[in-house]
């Protein structure tokens, strides 16, 4: 598994392409010059949005190959035309759970043996920081751990993009659960709403993993997306918000201890995104460590102009 050149444009292979942040990464491989391959699996082939969305991939230039998580040949196929493999599967309760579908891709890219570098997916709070998790949230980041350890145990290189809420889940509704939009009279604070967040566009995301593909700085390393003005308190995401529109909200702080009063009693989707807003917005575990430019994507690649979240809000007016 030789290293690939700084600089070279890398023959990728995008597993999860048409997932919701999948097709943002095929997009920004692609403008970014990367010999892009797109895994298309069978049942894809049922579903029309996904079929004219890989047809679109094709139509810039992407080359689709056929392979399937029930077709072990057919994975080690595909994972041999590429330098580097990356993974998009989702491991949300409220959509589809797949995390570890990837020990399949882990097993596959052993026996090719020529892939330099696996990009799992992960995208969200740092695994191992996570092991004091609530339940069932923690399913998520025991599953990432996981595949993790297969993929290490392998003798795979790796790189794990890591670090912030995406911004069309958290910032557009000022973090108020059950709307993607922002309050127009009320919003829910949490805690005393001082604790530092970390937001990111998705399309940023999808850039700064472009950029690490052939990066030997993020080889087996943890890259953290922690783009400086972009780490904001509860507080000061909806003061942004206030002045864009020139009016204030009234505001009600919710304890934790309120926060996660009834969470028995609800299904386990609500249960998992409950316990992950508790450890984003109480505990401040995006934050709480200390991360070194070396391993955070604004400082690695600062050709990447980031939108604010002043910016990003503004659509929303």
């Amino acid at each position: 598994m030789g290293e690939i050149k700084s600089g070279e444009k890398t023959r990728v292979l995008v597993v999860g392409a048409t997932g919701y942040l999948g097709k943002r990464i095929v997009r920004a491989f692609l403008a970014e010059g990367h010999e892009t391959y797109v895994l298309q699996r069978p049942e894809t082939g049922l579903d029309i949005e996904k079929v004219q969305l890989l047809l679109s991939f094709k139509k810039l230039g992407a080359r689709l190959v056929e392979a399937s998580f029930s077709d072990h040949q057919s994975l080690v196929s595909a994972v041999k035309l590429v330098d580097v493999v990356v993974s998009n599967m989702s491991g949300v309760h409220f959509r589809s759970h797949n995390i570890l579908v990837q020990l399949k891709l882990v097993e596959a890219i052993k026996e090719a043996g020529n892939v330099k570098r696996f990009l799992p997916s992960e995208f969200g709070m740092d695994p191992p920081r996570m092991r004091h998790a609530l339940p069932p949230g923690r399913e998520t980041f025991d599953q990432k751990m996981e595949v993790r350890q297969a993929t290490e145990a392998a003798g795979i290189p790796y790189t794990y993009v890591v670090g912030a809420c995406f911004a069309a889940y958290f910032a557009g509704n000022l973090s108020q659960m059950e709307t993607l939009l922002p309050p127009k009279k009320e919003v829910n604070i949490y805690g005393d709403g001082n604790v530092k967040v970390v937001f990111a566009d998705e399309d940023d995301i999808a850039k700064y993993t472009s950029k690490t593909l052939n990066d030997p700085r993020t080889l087996n390393k943890t890259v953290y997306v922690r783009p400086p003005d972009n780490v904001l308190t509860h507080i000061e995401l909806v003061q942004i918000w206030e002045k864009l529109t020139g009016n204030e909200l009234e505001k009600t702080n919710i304890s934790a201890k309120d926060f996660l009063s009834n969470i028995e009693h609800m299904e386990i989707p609500q249960q998992a995104g409950i316990g992950h807003f508790y450890h984003i917005f109480y505990e401040g575990c995006l934050t709480d460590h200390q991360v070194g430019e070396d391993e955070e994507a604004s400082s690695l690649y600062p050709d990447v102009k980031y939108k604010r979240m002043d910016d990003y809000l503004r659509m929303f007016l």
